[in-house]
């Protein structure tokens, strides 16, 4: 029996959750991945250690001075840093996937240089898509690179779709767990701490997303992801409470069956799927003891309590740059929660203001949709408490 081919990898945010599950699955199949480039953000104590483990051929970081120090501490080392350092890791041309986890619209280049290139793209980062999901998947069909979904609930619908045609879809279903406040009243709303909404009943994830999970924006900027990884129309893809986390989204046939992905709420699962498709292989990581689960429920998504999901439709519909503004104007609103600068309802409110400001263009290239990513940032900025005021709706420099 002829050894597995051992698949060369860039990893995108190796010191977030996504890298540390990923290094997981690499740690757990030493004979199939070899993690060949890798990037951090500003987490450099955290990276060194993992260099000097996985010695990849070139590395970047977010700042100048954190790549200075790899240099010294690595003679030899290509390192990079800034979005070049990122795009420099995703194109290295011995890397065949990309498994982009870095978090936010700083991911978008890399992804896109990498559909661009033909490389396997294992996306993780959602909002790649949601700023420009038109150009990246444009891109992929170009070059004819696939790309893979890690995020939980769109690996589910990949996984699902494989079971019929397109033409044979009805709807495709996205599961929320409704995050930590499913059950909170909402006249309380105004006294969330950033503690309350780090408190994730299911998941364990970094702080921006947990807090989107929260609001239920990470919701709407999936259904955005949907709309461009599977080529259907917002108005076909619905979202449904799934406190359990177990089914991790389904897809509604024609002939009214339904075909549904469950497995344990562990990213290992989906980043497993994505770097061995189209195989599946035996895997270590346990499996769903279906006995234990006791019952499975579902509700439907309550407007009223989550507001950010039908923003997000809203950005969708109206399309062009509306969900690159959607998404700055969050990172920025989110951000300013976790600082104690914004209230937990002013952050979806935050976002709202500043698409109100804007009116959407076409987008014709990456460069153009972050141009608005930037206006967006500072329109929002200029919305925070004690923030000089600045004129809105300004088209961007």
């Amino acid at each position: 029996m002829q050894p597995p081919h051992v698949k060369n990898l860039a990893l995108l945010g190796a010191t977030g959750s996504i890298g540390a599950s990923a290094l997981s699955v690499v740690d757990s199949f030493p004979d199939r991945f070899r993690v060949v480039s890798m990037s951090a953000g500003r987490n450099l104590e955290a990276f060194l250690p993992l260099v000097a483990a996985y010695r990849p051929k070139v590395v970047s970081v977010k700042n100048a001075e954190d790549a200075d120090r790899l240099r010294r501490e690595f003679p030899g080392l290509l390192v990079g840093s800034g979005e070049r350092g990122l795009v420099d890791v995703a194109t290295h041309p011995d890397v065949e996937i990309v498994l982009g986890g870095v978090v936010g619209s700083a991911g978008l280049s890399s992804a896109y240089e990498a559909a661009r290139l033909g490389k396997v793209l294992a996306l993780a980062n959602k909002e790649a898509l949601v700023v420009a999901g038109e150009l990246v998947m444009g891109a992929a069909r170009a070059s004819g690179a696939a790309v893979i979904p890690v995020d939980s609930e769109h690996c589910a619908l990949h996984q699902a779709l494989r079971c019929g045609t397109r033409e044979e879809v009805a709807r495709l279903v996205l599961t929320a767990s409704g995050g930590p406040f499913r059950k909170r009243g909402i006249e309380t709303f105004g006294a969330i701490t950033v503690a309350d909404a780090l408190a994730h009943p299911t998941w364990k994830m970094g702080p921006k997303i947990t807090v989107d999970s929260a609001t239920m924006m990470n919701k709407g900027l999936e259904v955005i992801e949907a709309r461009w990884l599977f080529d259907v129309p917002g108005s076909s893809i619905g979202v449904v409470l799934h406190p359990q986390s177990i089914v991790h989204s389904m897809v509604e046939w024609v002939d009214g069956s339904v075909v549904a992905q469950m497995s344990p709420n562990d990213m290992r699962f989906p980043i497993l799927y994505a770097l061995t498709w189209p195989e599946r292989i035996p895997t270590p990581l346990g499996r769903l003891e279906l006995e234990s689960l006791g019952k499975l429920e579902f509700f439907p998504c309550d407007e009223q309590r989550y507001p950010a999901v039908r923003l997000a439709y809203a950005a969708l519909e109206a399309g062009g740059s509306a969900p690159a503004v959607l998404n700055a104007a969050n990172e920025v609103a989110v951000q300013a929660f976790l600082d104690g600068v914004l209230s937990f309802p002013a952050v979806v409110e935050t976002v709202a203001r500043v698409l109100g400001n804007h009116r959407p263009e076409a987008l014709g290239s990456v460069a153009q949709a972050l141009e608005w990513d930037a206006w967006a940032r500072r329109e929002a900025e200029s919305l925070l408490p004690a923030s000089p005021a600045r004129t809105a709706g300004q088209r961007p420099a």
